[in-house]
């Protein structure tokens, strides 16, 4: 075989090669996962779940409200806070256990709802009071609940 057809003869295949790849379209195949197993039957009732800390369960990015400033347990922004969303209080756990209703508090740079949760007081007489938004010259500042 002759040396100087060699990289032409090389080219040559190396295109074929890659023009017949381009020549048919892969097969495409839907994936899914299989169906959940049926629920199965207990004897036993389900237990409320009364979570401990608040959860953040909706977040809310209003137009134009930045965080102006934040010292303590307050926080300074320009826009006020949505409404507050509506909860629905399950059962209380036992006698002891206080309310502490949902709140709009200011997180990663927007509002971020902290749902209503019961929780036993720190100590006996202790009163849970509210956080609140209050506004403050032209800016809307944020203070955190506490147990007084």
């Amino acid at each position: 075989m002759n040396t100087t057809k060699v990289p032409s003869l090389f080219a040559i295949c190396s295109a074929l090669g890659f023009f017949a790849g381009c020549a048919s379209e892969p097969e495409s195949h839907l994936v899914t996962a299989p169906p959940p197993p049926a629920p199965t039957a207990t004897a036993t009732a389900a237990q409320p779940v009364y979570p401990s800390q608040p959860q953040q369960v909706v977040v809310s990015q209003p137009q134009q409200a930045t965080l102006v400033s934040a010292g303590g347990n307050s926080y300074i922004v320009t826009q006020a806070p949505p409404a507050p969303q509506p909860e629905a209080v399950p059962e209380r756990p036992s006698s002891q256990h206080v309310w502490v209703g949902g709140y709009w508090t200011w997180q990663n740079n927007r509002y971020a709802w902290m749902a209503g949760h019961w929780e036993v007081p720190p100590h006996s007489g202790a009163t849970w009071v509210n956080p609140r938004w209050q506004p403050e010259n032209g800016a809307i500042r944020f203070y955190e609940g506490y147990w007084n």
